[in-house]
């Protein structure tokens, strides 16, 4: 669909990697907790458009990899399957702090936004990420439309992970947040199914 390889396990792999406890979802979740629904939602559209940079750059530099040297371009999607199987054994060796709630006077969500945003900028993590992501489900003929079509699902699922996270910070999710056992159950479980499905995209990939 949309003319990405294994659509299916490509939504998965967006999903897994959204419930990982990043320092994103700490922003949000932090700036939920302390200035409510107004900071939660500035701060969910400064991670949004911090990512939405570093995708652009990603695949820029993909596209120019996947026309130019296709050797090279099957080589990063090697690296790329690796690169997911390093994330997943980080994330089992992983503490996962909580995040502040304490009480702030009230700020704008502009505030929250530029916070954010800061955040989501400097973790170049993030780019790496992208352009070890992006190659996995593209084939070396892909049109830049399907690069496009990536980048929206990616934003999308992003967006509605990330507001649902704001609506419950009140409820559920600053309490989970809160417990290191959850968190670090989470965190635990998130890093097995990368390290599988590394594998075998990798494995696929050979193929």
């Amino acid at each position: 669909m949309f003319e990405i390889q294994n659509y299916a396990g490509f939504i998965v792999a967006i999903v897994v990697f959204q419930v990982i406890p990043g320092p994103g979802t700490l922003a949000i979740l932090g700036a939920t907790a302390r200035n409510g629904l107004g900071a939660g939602f500035g701060a969910v559209f400064g991670t949004l458009l911090g990512d939405f940079i570093y995708m652009l750059a990603a695949i820029l530099g993909v596209t120019a990899v996947m026309h130019a040297q296709p050797l090279f371009f099957r080589a990063l999607q090697i690296l790329g399957a690796a690169y997911l199987i390093w994330v997943g054994g980080q994330l089992l060796l992983k503490s996962f702090p909580s995040p502040a709630r304490s009480l702030a006077p009230q700020q704008s969500g502009w505030r929250f936004f530029r916070q954010a945003l800061a955040v989501s900028l400097t973790n170049p993590k993030v780019m790496l990420f992208f352009v070890a992501f992006f190659p996995l489900f593209l084939r070396p003929d892909a049109s830049p439309w399907t690069l496009s079509a990536m980048v929206a699902h990616v934003t999308l699922l992003s967006l509605f992970y990330q507001l649902a996270l704001v609506f419950v910070g009140h409820l559920v999710a600053r309490r989970l947040a809160a417990l290191p056992i959850v968190r670090r159950w989470a965190g635990r479980c998130a890093g097995i199914a990368l390290i599988g499905f590394g594998a075998k995209l990798a494995i696929d990939t050979r193929g």
